[in-house]
């Protein structure tokens, strides 16, 4: 009986730590809603950073020599590497994209696609050469070849005393264009975040 009985009483104190302790709980909020948790990088440093940059790419003098040189054109921009040189993971592939969309929201400059999806859309060029009909097969040697590649680096610094931090991001982009290697703008990025502990 007596081992009944402690069976009985683990159980029983088992079960009441599980119901005393917290209970997760999920909210949907607004994905425009600016919610920093933990002050490091997030999802609005990403969008705040891709309108900025955009928005000084997009109106700067580069852009204004393109057109008084190629009347009716709009310059073709590929987007490269992002690399993050800060103290945090941080996933480029997020923060390219929310600049590639808003490159095609602006309408400014043209874009094309770069590194493992233009490798795919080359790969089912190839197939449709093999399995599609000749009037719907897309031709080689028709890609639009770009004026201009963007590139650009993530930086952080950070400091620290007792329980108080502040997080310094610089991000740093750069438009070289493609031909002449020539740089024919730079624009940055700063966010400056005081975390209390």
């Amino acid at each position: 009986m007596s081992k009944h009985y402690r069976l009985i009483s683990i159980f029983s104190i088992l079960l009441l730590i599980a119901s005393c302790a917290p209970k997760k709980q999920v909210q949907r909020i607004d994905t425009n809603q600016t919610v920093d948790l933990s002050g490091r990088w997030n999802d609005t440093d990403s969008k705040s950073v891709s309108i900025e940059i955009i928005n000084q790419l997009l109106h700067d003098n580069w852009i204004n020599n393109y057109n008084a040189e190629n009347p009716n054109k709009r310059p073709i921009l590929i987007v490269g590497l992002v690399k993050n040189k800060s103290h945090e993971h941080i996933d480029a592939s997020t923060f390219i994209k929310d600049i590639e969309r808003a490159i095609i929201k602006d309408g400014s400059a043209r874009l094309v696609q770069a590194g493992d999806r233009r490798d795919a859309l080359r790969n089912e060029r190839v197939e449709q050469q093999d399995y599609s009909s000749p009037e719907t097969a897309k031709n080689w040697g028709l890609e639009l070849g770009a004026d201009y590649m963007l590139q650009g680096t993530i930086s952080s610094i950070v400091d620290t005393y007792k329980k108080d931090k502040i997080v310094y991001y610089q991000i740093n982009m750069e438009l070289s264009h493609l031909e002449t290697n020539e740089i024919v703008w730079i624009g940055e990025k700063k966010i400056k975040k005081l975390i209390n502990n």
